[in-house]
């Protein structure tokens, strides 16, 4: 079997389209074309050959966007399809277009290119619905007629995007004016345009409102609402907890385990799942990606000092970040550029250095002291991991040794500190400013001398030898050019190209052993199911798990685009559906069992005390008869939050919110165990109030509820209708 390298040199010299490689390369890597003889006869037949496969790669592109290609076997034109309707490539290239000049008309920014994986995946899911709701709209019979578009235009409340440009300083309705601009035959064109929105808008109420016109809101869930925002509750309880309750109190054997399995048989279910092995090819810059940024700035550098030209023309030229002229702190420049930035002359160009940020270029233009001062200082830090007075002795002694000459700072720092990212930098902590550090270090730090190693000083982390090697109140006026180390097209046309022969070779032979001949490292995936929104250890890619769940064990893809890159996968198990064995989760079963019965147990401890107060209203008593009750209050909650000392419990909420005042509760079964409760205060229910607010609550619970409703009646259309996502085949 040739080597992927050989593969490569044959489609790049004889400029073979990717498509066609399949075609081609069947023959051309199998044994037999590497005999001496085939290649004596491949070297007659060269000038011929190369004819033959530049006429192809010519044909190739005259048909490339038409139905032809699908007929030999080649990938078709369309991203996919929503029930059976086509969506061409040319048909999303425009929504996404359209939709990327609407977000900037209305924004006035640019999508960045990072983030067009993003939003096409929201264009994508806006024609999905869209397509979906026109085949309801045409099941449903939905129409709206002219008169209906003219009265909504025309009446008395217009849609508010016609409204928005009649209304005057004071926010009313120019209704004259708005008439005028309708009638003017000038405004003719808009007028259609405006006709034909009103219309959508019209056919999507009467779609939402038959979708939406069974939903109600009970007097009870508007009055509940209302108790939940304006109740003030403080409340006793004593508890039995469960989970302090002993483990072995609870006696059981495998005949109570198997029913108890048997009885919680959903909790074991298992879905259908599938597992992947992968391989990453990262979207990272090469060296070469590199030295072009450093050479660019460098090349800027030159230019500009041989230039009259303004910084800013630099910079919006060749800057990934707006201009702007920022005055700093060594505490907000990369340390990268601290010194070189402390001795440039105004005027001159620093760089290009390293940042988080990317290569940086930077231009000092001034500077300016401030009323604010930052120090550099070093540290050796002594753990706190024995008693103080050893510990101290260590740091003293460490500290002589350094006054002395027997080490020296920062190599006692490397060896010796137990600060790990200072320690490798000889003790370094950059610069900084007061409130940034703890305050034995800070007064330290601000009070030392520069190049004075000072003596131990403690602070909650232990003791540190602390060395002042900076001060400074200086501010630098800075612009800069900021060049993002991304891959560059050609870098990234070789990653998806690697991929590419990978997915073939892979396909052609087998997965794993491919991956070892080329050095690549396969993971696998834990398992997910056909719902999950991604695939664990690659990320989102709703194509790749459909991949997964619409082909068999050993199965090769093509390449997938994944958040870090591409990936080439191989579907490496099927998960069938059905439920989990006893044997294989008894262990989980005995945990759960355990759980349930210490439950009933502190059930049963509260029922008894419950049953031993009698009519007594006294809680305090509940702990004189069973060792395992604990008292607590809650003080001043509303039913809406957090209940203090509980959390968030509904079982004790519900009765706290409709207890009797001053009496001791029945066992109420909560998350941690058993309550009695006792409600000592709640805020009256006030009726004058209620009537205020119930319309208003109403309506805006039953836009809550219309909202979900047709939100979940949306996610069910796209589970009914079959959606084939090819987008991945299109976009790297």
């Amino acid at each position: 079997m040739i080597d992927i390298i050989t593969v490569i040199k044959i489609r790049e010299l004889l400029f073979i389209p990717y498509n066609f490689r399949f075609t081609f390369f069947d023959f051309f890597i199998s044994e037999d074309f590497y005999s001496m003889g085939m290649m004596a006869r491949m070297r007659s037949l060269a000038p011929w050959f190369i004819i033959t496969v530049g006429g192809l790669f010519v044909l190739f592109m005259v048909i490339s966007d038409s139905k032809v290609l699908e007929n030999f076997g080649q990938r078709s034109n369309d991203v996919g399809s929503i029930g059976g309707e086509r969506i061409t490539y040319e048909e999303f290239s425009n929504f996404v277009e359209t939709a990327r000049q609407n977000q900037m008309q209305s924004t006035g920014q640019e999508i960045d290119e990072s983030q067009m994986d993003r939003f096409r995946d929201q264009v994508w899911d806006a024609i999905v619905t869209q397509k979906l709701l026109e085949n309801k709209i045409r099941e449903f019979g939905i129409e709206v007629s002219d008169q209906e578009v003219r009265d909504k235009i025309l009446g008395d409340n217009p849609p508010e995007f016609l409204r928005r440009s009649f209304i005057d300083s004071v926010g009313n309705f120019n209704k004259q004016m708005y008439e005028q601009a309708i009638f003017d035959p000038k405004n003719k064109e808009i007028l259609v345009q405006a006709e034909e929105a009103v219309k959508q808008q019209l056919i999507q109420e009467k779609l939402q409102n038959m979708i939406e016109g069974t939903i109600l809101v009970s007097p009870a869930e508007v009055k509940r609402s209302y108790l939940e925002r304006n109740t003030t509750i403080t409340a006793e309880y004593a508890l039995v907890e469960s989970v302090v309750l002993k483990d072995d109190d609870i006696k059981y054997d495998d005949g109570d385990l198997k029913d108890f399995y048997q009885e919680k048989i959903d909790d074991y279910k298992i879905e259908p799942q599938r597992k992947v092995k992968y391989v990453v090819f990262k979207r990272e810059a090469s060296k070469d990606d590199t030295l072009n940024i450093i050479n660019t700035l460098t090349g800027v550098r030159g230019d500009f000092a041989r230039d009259s030209s303004d910084f800013k023309f630099y910079v919006d030229t060749f800057s990934d970040q707006p201009y702007s002229q920022d005055t700093v702190g060594f505490s907000l420049i990369p340390e990268s550029a601290w010194d070189l930035i402390a001795g440039a002359n105004t005027g001159s160009l620093v760089g290009p250095v390293i940042t988080p940020a990317g290569y940086v270029l930077y231009r000092v233009t001034g500077q300016v002291s401030g009323s604010d001062e930052i120090v550099r200082a070093s540290h050796i830090l002594i753990e706190m991991n024995g008693p103080e007075s050893v510990v101290k002795a260590a740091a003293d002694s460490l500290y002589e040794a350094i006054k002395s000459g027997q080490i020296g700072f920062e190599e006692a720092a490397k060896t010796r500190s137990a600060d790990p990212g200072s320690a490798k930098k000889g003790g370094d902590l950059g610069w900084f400013g007061r409130g940034q550090m703890v305050p034995e270090f800070e007064k330290a730090s601000f009070e030392g001398k520069v190049g004075e190693v000072q003596k131990p000083v403690q602070s909650s982390f232990g003791f540190h030898i602390v060395k002042v090697t900076g001060k400074s109140d200086k501010k630098y006026i800075l612009e800069k050019i900021v060049r993002k180390i991304e891959p560059s097209a050609t870098t990234i046309d070789k990653i998806y190209n690697d991929a590419n022969d990978f997915a073939y070779l892979a396909d052609k032979y087998e997965y794993e052993s491919e991956a070892v001949n080329l050095k690549y490292q396969v993971l696998e995936s834990a398992p997910f199911k056909e719902d999950a929104t991604s695939v664990p250890g690659l990320g989102a890619s709703k194509a790749l798990i459909e991949f997964a769940f619409n082909n068999d064990p050993g199965d090769v893809s093509k390449v997938f685009k994944v958040p870090s890159g591409y990936t080439v996968v191989t579907v490496s198990e099927i998960i069938k559906a059905g439920f989990k064995p006893f044997d294989e989760v008894k262990d989980q079963v005995k945990i759960a069992y355990v759980r349930e019965m210490k439950k009933k147990k502190a059930l049963t401890i509260a029922t008894d005390v419950r049953k031993k107060l009698g009519n007594k209203t006294d809680l305090n008593e509940a702990k004189n008869l069973s060792p395992n009750v604990r008292l607590a209050q809650a003080n001043k909650f509303t039913p809406s939050g957090n209940v203090p000392t509980v959390g968030r419990d509904y079982a004790f909420i519900n009765y706290a919110l409709n207890g009797d005042i001053n009496k001791i509760s029945e066992p109420v079964t909560g998350i941690k165990g058993a309550y009695l409760i006792k409600v000592t205060e709640r805020t009256p229910f006030d009726s004058s109030k209620f009537a205020m607010q119930k319309n208003l609550l109403r309506d805006q619970m039953l836009q809550q509820k219309k909202a979900q409703a047709y939100q979940q009646w949306l996610e069910s259309l796209k589970k009914e209708v079959e959606i084939i996502d090819n987008r991945h085949l299109f976009y790297r």
